[in-house]
């Protein structure tokens, strides 16, 4: 049977997205790069721009001037499934903006260690 939300993958996947986070803010093109499983199948959906495949995405975060903008974490749900598979799903404030963000991301453990497979950022309506 399948176990959920085991606690030492919960403990294991929260690092990877702690660690997600901080290079995000960082700009730290090279860790972020490294988190994504490098192959043609790994996708990302921006708010403005939509990526197919590890060479999009990498292509994306070099040209992206200055990275993203600073933003705080609201809430964050990490849920496993078995020992190799999880989501991390966050909502995001940009700093100074109204508007709520969202994060979605497939995570799943390799022979490399975990890597995002998937990933989904989208922006709520404005609520100002």
């Amino acid at each position: 049977m399948l176990k959920i939300d085991d606690p030492a993958i919960v403990a294991e996947v929260t690092a990877m997205s702690d660690r997600y986070e901080a290079a995000l803010m960082a700009n730290d093109v090279a860790v972020l790069d490294a988190l994504f499983r490098d192959a043609p199948e790994t996708i990302r959906y921006g708010v403005g721009e939509v990526l197919y495949g590890f060479a999009e995405i990498a292509a994306f975060r070099v040209g992206r001037a200055g990275g993203s903008p600073q933003r705080r974490v609201l809430r964050r749900v990490v849920t496993t499934f078995g020992t190799d598979m999880a989501t991390v799903n966050l909502e995001f404030q940009r700093e100074g903006a109204t508007r709520i963000g969202r994060q979605s991301q497939t995570w799943l453990r390799t022979e490399a260690g975990w890597k995002i497979t998937c990933a989904h950022v989208s922006l709520m309506a404005d609520i100002s």
